[in-house]
């Protein structure tokens, strides 16, 4: 049972960083391709950043680049997500999904299993 458990959530101000956490088990995840997805008040949930497991391949929503990055680390089976100049559009549940293949879509149509999410408010 693929099992995929976000944190690091909180409230900060306008400018600041926050690093999420995924932490994902249930099976190896060397196949797949995870990704972070974003979802505000009132707004559909859209893509934010995906790295395939194998390899490290990254890509990002236009909106993140340079300041948001992904990363995985394969003792811990966790993904992480760094963001750094975090702006009050930022504001959001952010999830954590993984997708059984080694190509990255950002659809979130495209990813089999999901994380519960853990919210992020950016105050400016």
């Amino acid at each position: 049972q693929v099992q995929l458990v976000e944190s690091g959530g909180t409230s900060v101000q306008a400018g600041g960083s926050l690093r999420l956490s995924c932490a994902a088990s249930g099976r190896s995840f060397s196949g797949y391709v995870m990704g972070w997805f974003r979802q505000a008040p009132g707004k559909e949930r859209e893509f934010v950043a995906a790295i395939v497991w194998s390899g490290g391949s990254t890509t990002y929503t236009t909106s993140v680049k340079g300041r948001f990055t992904i990363s995985r680390d394969n003792a811990k089976n966790a993904v992480y997500l760094q963001m750094n100049s975090l702006k009050p559009e930022d504001t959001a549940v952010y999830s954590c999904a993984a997708r059984p293949s080694q190509m990255i879509t950002t659809s979130s149509y495209g990813y089999s299993y999901w994380g519960q999410g853990t919210r992020v408010t950016v105050s400016s």
